[in-house]
């Protein structure tokens, strides 16, 4: 009985949803180029546009944004890069 137990437990791991698995990060990205207050626009624009992004906030002040998103469907190289191809460079900040 024991024996079947675990290898039911096994096979459900094995075919659970990859959402189960998945995980909200939070990251802080430090934006160069943000010279004019229309510039946060741009940037949250080629930031929500990358898949899995779930919230963006732009601070125009801090030269920052703070991006919520799903690891299972992107990371963070794919946020620094929409940023970049957009006109902006950006790195964690911290």
């Amino acid at each position: 009985m024991r024996k079947s137990l675990v290898s039911i437990t096994f096979m459900l791991g094995l075919f659970a949803p990859t959402a189960a698995f998945s995980a909200e990060k939070t990251v802080t990205l430090a934006v160069q180029n943000m010279f004019c207050a229309a510039c946060p626009f741009t940037v949250k624009s080629s930031l929500q546009s990358v898949p899995g992004v779930k919230t963006v906030l732009v601070s125009f002040e801090n030269k920052t944004a703070i991006v919520v998103f799903d690891d299972t469907k992107t990371n963070l190289q794919a946020l620094t890069k929409a940023t970049t191809d957009a006109g902006y460079p950006s790195a964690p900040k911290g």
